[in-house]
């Protein structure tokens, strides 16, 4: 496997592709047409050169996928909205009036905090309330944190479970499989095409799964460490040590998606096992909508001529 540095998500019916500050849009359309939009997005860590640094650049690294996640994903449900001819409610009418042009940008900062304060409740503190169930017949605090890990990923197996039985989050998973498929093609030297995507693997070392799954595991080990006496204190070292433990699981995220080594491989496993249930297999239509996203920000022939001499023999015998 070669690093090509792209990455990407899945979105409604779609896939965002980003490769360094560029990212596409492609979505299929009701029509069954393809449509495919560019931008580009500056990252939070190269406007201010501190956010930069290693185990700090984690947390921003997170926001700014959440920035583009918000905007791509808004863009791609835009094709889906029902009753556009409906008049808008009072509450719509009102922000649009105090809000303007910025009310887009307003509910995306909104959802993003939200978002936020609901997974630190459900996946840092509910955890260690259920834990906190059995202190008195677990004495060990190290024993305790390892429990409280584990219910921590179990929750999340549960969730992903749940929300899995939905058709319209099963068909995103299928398209998140897609994405993975493609930068897997290209990085092991395939030519991006249907033929060669298909037969790519679905579960890839750099996705937001595997980084989720990191966290939880840094956690139990820097919660078997950092000891408080407080339930109290408790509630605020899970919330205030959240950026510490990103920038760590973000910087080996980035070690274990650029090393082939069999260290980094055996360190990525458990992510890659976990990327079952957040992945499924594309049909092809799907893997049509991820190669165009792709190919929108990759120049991926100029990337394969570079790093995979002699590529094009296998478009010869396809």
């Amino acid at each position: 496997m070669k690093y090509s540095g792209i990455g990407g998500q899945a979105v409604i019916e779609g896939i965002m592709m980003m490769n360094r500050n560029d990212y596409a849009v492609a979505v299929r359309k009701p029509d069954q047409e393809i449509e495919v939009k560019r931008d580009r997005y500056i990252s939070i860590t190269q406007k201010v050169k501190l956010f930069s640094l290693p185990f700090v650049r984690g947390v921003f690294r997170f926001a700014d996928s959440m920035i583009v996640g918000m905007k791509t994903l808004t863009y791609s449900a835009s094709f889906f909205e029902d009753d556009e001819d409906s008049e808008p409610g009072k509450i719509e009418q009102f922000l649009n009036r105090v809000l303007g042009e910025k009310l887009e940008s307003a509910l995306m900062a909104l959802v993003m905090v939200l978002s936020f304060v609901m997974a630190i409740g459900i996946f840092m503190l509910l955890p260690l309330f259920i834990a906190g169930l059995f202190s008195s017949v677990i004495e060990s605090e190290r024993l305790m944190a390892v429990l409280e890990g584990i219910i921590r990923i179990l929750i999340f197996i549960a969730y992903i479970k749940l929300v899995s039985r939905m058709e319209d989050i099963r068909r995103t998973f299928m398209y998140h499989g897609a994405e993975h498929k493609c930068i897997n093609c290209v990085e092991h030297g395939h030519p991006l095409t249907v033929k060669y995507v298909r037969e790519s693997s679905k579960e890839h070392k750099r996705c937001g799964t595997s980084f989720i799954l990191i966290v939880m595991v840094i956690s139990i080990l820097m919660f078997m460490v950092i000891r408080v006496d407080t339930i109290w204190m408790r509630i605020l070292s899970r919330i205030i040590l959240v950026p510490v433990i990103a920038g760590i699981s973000y910087e080996v995220l980035q070690c274990a998606g650029r090393s082939n080594s069999k260290f980094m491989d055996l360190v990525s496993r458990p992510g890659m096992w976990m990327q079952g249930l957040t992945t499924k297999e594309p049909d092809d239509s799907m893997i049509e909508v991820a190669i165009a996203a792709t190919e929108a920000v990759f120049d991926w022939r100029e990337y394969l001529t570079e790093n995979f001499p002699g590529w094009e023999k296998q478009l010869e015998e396809s």
